[in-house]
């Protein structure tokens, strides 16, 4: 279901951004890159070194165990923080560093914030020509990797040493070129968490007793959940997701050294060995084969992504400055189903939401809503940009099919600080998370007053929208200041005044807060009466039933 309409995108104007704030917990696994889009921001670390950022700048904060680093941000700012993979760190510049973004790389920035709070992935090379690559004559067939009890170290009791890649991957082996995608993602919230960090970031070299701690849970918990929900030890899965990264970068052109060290290998050896056990043919060997066929549609999100980062180092070191992506590639989920309801927005370009055999189109300003329980697949087309703006629990939403909603241009710079606030540490002291539900449930139901009869007249129709952008301030538009010909405009072509057409709309309003879930005394404020007793009389007169009876009605409807 989609509400659209370009008067209905202007209908309200978005709050104003407050100021944010960010302070590190423990020490830092990767290098810190602020870019700021809007406003002014400070980086204060230890030691009381302070960079000033304004529009326009960012800075590069190394990941040299500095146990603080508190980053502020004034009103009406729209600051990006991003977290480049921990690999990158060794190229990256050694002291914090502030440099220029030029224009043409920030909307690049803003996907590459996006690829780190969601399961996007590109495309690149498919993985049917992967198979018949590790299918050709002379190849060794991949190694399985299962759940192996009694494929742990041997050694004196109490004693435990790092299992190699040929302890993980088993001493047997299998024909067939399957499982040779993302290995299976845990389902429990934490082993979960923990997989889609590695996912981004499989050099991430956290023991689990670390990622436990990271995750609120305990060690032997976090194993638990990994071996019960993929069949895979958690060492065998990060194996899995770094020999998969793997191949992504070797494809992409990178040398086995810079491979083995992006992936999280102490050496090119370490690497050899496990892609070798597991595909059957070394890292030069795949990518000299690989080399030779056709791609399925350039690089994959994560190399595209690691390329993109390079070039912003050398623009940080000064020692050139690479030209901005002349594309941003297409990206798409995997098939997946969430256990709340997503709210996603397209920035930039298009996109589409697919359920079953039907498919969601999502133009530029459009956020949906995707329901919980829901299988699903998200994509972007080239050139286009998402962001997710929060997420809702199912008991503080009824949602049973997508909800979709446009919003103005105007709106792009408030719809992203809610989108780093949901998903980032960056965030107002008083920030609550069900904002995001009120957010959406006024846009819809301003867009849902359009309903209501509009006059054609098109100073009539300004009149109209300014009520409509005004609607929750006491008294709306007055009368007193509108020509006489806008209200004969109005009885003519409404077949109301214009002070009832404006309680028509806004008892429609009223309608749609109060349908999602909206306290009475919240609608009464969100329609622009000072007083709930009388927003309570106004809405029975137009009704013929109170605010709290309508709800109740509403909400046995939709069971």
């Amino acid at each position: 279901m989609v509400l659209s309409s370009p008067l209905a995108a202007g209908a309200r104007t978005p709050p104003p951004i407050p100021a944010a704030r960010w302070s590190a917990a423990g020490p830092p696994v990767r290098p810190l890159l602020l870019w700021v889009r809007t406003g002014a921001a400070r980086i204060r670390l230890d030691g009381g070194q302070v960079l000033p950022l304004k529009a326009g700048e960012g800075a590069w904060i190394p990941a040299d165990g500095r146990t603080e680093r508190e980053v502020t941000t004034e009103p009406g700012t729209v600051a990006f923080p991003l977290w480049p993979q921990a690999s990158l760190g060794a190229w990256g510049p050694a002291e914090p560093t502030r440099f220029d973004v030029p224009g043409g790389w920030q909307d690049w920035l803003i996907q590459l914030f996006n690829l780190q709070v969601t399961p996007f992935s590109g495309l690149g090379y498919a993985p049917e020509t992967i198979a018949e690559l590790l299918r050709r004559p002379g190849s060794r067939p991949s190694a399985p990797i299962g759940a192996r009890r009694d494929a742990r170290p041997e050694g004196r009791v109490g004693a435990r040493r790092e299992a190699s890649p040929e302890d993980l991957l088993g001493a047997r082996r299998h024909p067939g070129t399957e499982d040779l995608g993302a290995p299976a993602m845990p389902r429990a919230p934490g082993a979960r968490t923990v997989a889609e960090e590695l996912m981004r970031d499989p050099a991430l070299d956290l023991t689990v007793e670390q990622w436990a701690a990271r995750v609120l849970s305990s060690a032997r918990t976090l194993r638990r959940d990994f071996l019960a929900d993929t069949g895979l030890t958690f060492e065998q899965w990060r194996l899995l997701c770094r020999l998969g990264a793997a191949m992504e970068f070797l494809a992409a052109g990178y040398d086995v050294d810079q491979v083995a060290a992006r992936v999280g290998f102490a050496s090119r050896n370490g690497l050899t060995r496990a892609f070798k056990g597991r595909f059957g043919l070394t890292p030069h060997e795949f990518r000299r084969e690989l080399s030779a066929r056709p791609r399925a549609g350039g690089l994959t999100q994560r190399a595209a992504a690691a390329r993109h980062t390079d070039d912003l180092i050398r623009m940080m070191r000064r020692t050139d400055t690479p030209a901005a992506p002349e594309l941003l590639p297409a990206a798409s989920t995997p098939s997946h189903t969430n256990d709340i309801h997503v709210l996603s927005w397209i920035y930039r370009g298009s996109g589409y939401l697919d359920i079953g055999d039907r498919r969601y189109e999502r133009e530029r300003g459009v956020a949906t809503w995707i329901p919980a329980g829901t299988e699903h697949v998200t994509g972007l087309r080239q050139n286009s940009v998402s962001l997710p703006l929060g997420n809702a629990s199912t008991g503080d939403l009824r949602l049973s099919e997508p909800l979709q909603v446009r919003f103005s241009p105007a709106w792009d710079d408030y719809l992203m600080f809610c989108s780093i606030s949901a998903r980032s540490g960056l965030r107002p002291d008083d920030h609550d998370p069900r904002h995001v539900l009120d957010l959406f449930a006024e846009q819809v139901a301003a867009q849902r007053a359009l309903s209501v009869p509009m006059p054609t007249d098109p100073r009539a129709r300004a009149v109209a929208m300014e009520c409509l952008r005004r609607i929750g301030e006491p008294g709306g538009t007055h009368d007193v200041d509108v020509p006489a010909e806008i209200h004969r405009a109005f009885r003519d072509e409404t077949g109301m005044t214009l002070g009832r057409w404006r309680y028509a709309a806004r008892m429609r309003v009223a309608r749609e807060l109060l349908a999602g879930g909206a306290p009475p005394s919240a609608v009464a404020r969100r329609t622009g009466y000072a007083h709930l007793p009388t927003f309570s009389a106004a809405f029975s007169r137009f009704h013929g039933l109170s605010p709290r009876d309508y709800q109740r009605r509403e909400s046995e409807r939709s069971r």
